[in-house]
């Protein structure tokens, strides 16, 4: 398993409408993979891998896999006359996991600046009992640069990407870091590809692997690329929950760890074409490999935004579940993993 391109991946900033780093990243590593790349007006790479094998239609089904490349994170929307600095979140956050966390801030001409955001007020020494309770908002949170206020105006400028700063890590079975939500489906997009091409196996139709931008706010660059394509049929490669941990009850789960990659049958954006879903079950049952069901009551992936582009296609998802989801200690079973990578790589080959 190529842990050094997942952990590159997830350690590149890319936050809604600032993914260009990621995209190059991703350019770089899926040379000769592709018969074509290209990046469209809203900053989506397109790779298009055409048919292999011979043989195939005048007009071949055209697949779609999108793996969206943005990470949720901040914009920088205040300095203040001390130099701390507040933020406007691009995505979705849970604020009790943001006390007390390392951040980067991404300048334009200064580099990389190292900060620490925590939410005003009062430290646990002086705080109120009531101040224990309270839950900040974003807005009250705020980044600590260490440099004096004239100095954070000359490096930091209004809109400067801000992203939450970890390291992917092995844990036993598991691979813990930030944003493997969506990182991971751009290793899948990656690798499944590779292992496509290293098989030497044939392909009747053709393949777009479509890296895209602006998932976290909307499936926006899911939009406009998948008219562009016009797909037959359309993936969002992508994550889903994991609460398979205490807390929880059972049926709210929505996928288990180590049970296999994940098969969505409905979302808040999509319900997936039953043929699809049943024809990937097959290709996984005759490969052996593990795949369980999954329906998510609320939140979507850029399948739903494809389905409904130009005339429609038939379109599905295949996730990994993730514990921790939309943190710094997201969580994957490695075996979970290498099932999605395997999965899509076998698929490809028989549709016709």
């Amino acid at each position: 398993m190529n842990i050094d391109l997942l952990k590159r991946l997830c350690e590149t900033p890319g936050i809604p409408g600032r993914e260009e780093r990621v995209r190059e990243l991703i350019m770089k590593e899926s040379e000769g993979l592709f018969d074509e790349m290209r990046v469209d007006a809203m900053g989506s790479l397109i790779c298009r891998r055409a048919p292999r094998g011979g043989g195939g239609s005048d007009a071949p089904t055209r697949v779609l896999l999108m793996c969206h490349m943005d990470q949720i994170g901040f914009y920088v929307r205040h300095i203040d006359e001390k130099g701390f600095v507040r933020v406007q979140p691009a995505g979705g956050f849970d604020t009790r996991n943001l006390f007390a966390r390392k951040v980067r801030v991404c300048t334009r001409e200064n580099g990389d600046l190292l900060g620490v955001m925590n939410p005003g007020g009062r430290p646990i020494h002086i705080a109120t009992e009531e101040d224990k309770k309270k839950i900040p908002d974003i807005k009250e949170f705020v980044i600590d640069l260490g440099l004096p206020g004239e100095e954070v105006k000359e490096k930091v400028t209004i809109g400067d990407m801000v992203v939450l700063d970890a390291t992917l890590e092995e844990m036993g079975g598991k691979l813990v870091s930030q944003c493997l939500d969506n990182r991971l489906a751009c290793w899948v997009g990656i690798e499944a590809i590779r292992a496509l091409e290293n098989s030497g196996d044939s392909h009747p139709c053709e393949v777009y692997v479509d890296f895209t931008v602006q998932e976290e706010v909307g499936l926006r660059g899911a939009r406009t690329s998948a008219y562009a394509v016009e797909p037959d049929i359309a993936i969002g490669v992508d994550t889903t929950l994991s609460c398979d941990t205490p807390g929880v009850p059972d049926d709210e789960s929505v996928s288990k760890q180590g049970e296999g990659v994940v098969i969505g049958v409905m979302d808040g954006s999509m319900i997936g074409d039953h043929t699809l879903v049943e024809e990937l079950e097959s290709v996984a049952s005759s490969r052996e490999i593990p795949t369980q069901r999954s329906i998510l009551p609320r939140g979507g992936q850029d399948g739903g935004a494809a389905q409904m582009g130009r005339s429609g296609c038939r379109a599905g998802a295949l996730l990994v579940g993730l514990r921790n989801i939309h943190t710094v200690t997201e969580i994957a079973d490695r075996t979970d993993v290498a099932a999605y990578r395997d999965l899509i790589a076998s698929w490809i080959p028989t549709v016709e």
